[in-house]
């Protein structure tokens, strides 16, 4: 078993291939002789590009393939951005190892470099969450703001040809590609809360293949796992997803942790938020705790007047 190869895989995105590079390296950092080769496989949310991601729901959107491709013997393991990753899986399959967590803000980027506070109704905005749709009509109202789809080239090209003025896009993909200079501001959490998991690269395998799961426990980073653990926790307990405005992020201090999340109407105009510190140790609890006490205070009416009936 030392020499088997480890087969990866991936969307087939610049940004997808960063995070399977990235796992690729942790492999071979860790395991020297160990053979690492990269699949790249198409996912449905990447073969839609027409319609907003709030319209054709998310469960699997960007794994359900790579994920089918894993249980069919052809790839190992699969890497995924960890908010792509639904926070029940397919019996079988769990999260096996997180990477260390980069940037987990949001960024705006402007064609004339304004900032935030600095954007007028005149300006036309693009997101494809209602997450961010709904912060940004928080902070004005008046916002003009249109769905955007695609891969970071594809919106950065639509931006140039005048399809917005302004995007709001994960900080993380934008620096993993090379693309910094196209950043105008980061936003902190407090004018613009990020979604759970933002900025992890996460790994998921087969739970009986004891072999790839040895070797994730191996590169899997811990600090990065209670983040993710208690965050995902919290979007697990909310049923939430690209379908409801969400956020929540999570801070570390002297095996304290302090996770403050929101849920919102897609118009900005119903907002809740809270905060909750424990043990770091306790993550899940603290998320699935802080989800509770949000939706006992209105998050329960809020979110059923926004989901779709099934």
């Amino acid at each position: 078993m030392k020499n088997k190869t480890v087969r990866i895989g991936t969307r087939g995105s610049q940004l997808a291939l960063y995070q399977a590079n990235a796992v690729k390296e942790a492999l071979e950092s860790t395991y020297p002789d160990l053979p690492v080769e990269i699949k790249i496989i198409h996912t449905k949310g990447d073969k839609i590009l027409d319609v907003a991601l709030s319209k054709i729901g998310d469960k699997g959107l960007f794994t359900k393939e790579i994920e089918m491709a894993m249980v069919a013997g052809e790839v190992d393991l699969a890497v995924h951005s960890l908010k792509d990753l639904p926070t029940t899986l397919p019996e079988g399959l769990k999260l096996a190892a997180v990477l260390e967590r980069a940037e987990y803000r949001d960024a705006l980027v402007s064609r004339e470099g304004k900032k935030l506070d600095e954007l007028t109704t005149e300006d036309i905005l693009a997101t494809s969450s209602l997450r961010r749709r709904a912060s940004l009509l928080r902070h004005n109202p008046d916002f003009q703001i249109n769905d955007i789809r695609g891969n970071v080239n594809t919106r950065l090209r639509k931006m140039e040809e005048g399809y917005c003025d302004v995007m709001i896009m994960a900080a993380a993909g934008l620096q993993r590609i090379g693309l910094d200079d196209y950043i105008t501001e980061i936003l902190e959490p407090d004018q613009l809360m990020p979604p759970p998991s933002q900025g992890i690269i996460a790994i998921e395998t087969k739970e009986d293949d004891t072999y790839i799961n040895e070797l994730m426990a191996g590169i899997n980073h811990e600090e990065t796992w209670l983040a993710g653990t208690a965050e995902r926790a919290f979007l697990r307990t909310l049923e939430g997803g690209c379908q409801v405005p969400i956020g929540c992020y999570t801070r570390r201090e002297n095996g304290q942790m302090t996770i403050t999340g929101f849920v919102s109407s897609v118009d900005g105009t119903e907002y809740l938020e809270d905060s909750l510190t424990g043990n770091e140790k306790d993550g899940e609890h603290l998320g699935i705790q802080l989800a509770t006490t949000l939706l006992e205070r209105g998050g329960k009416t809020i979110l059923q007047n926004i989901r779709p009936v099934e």
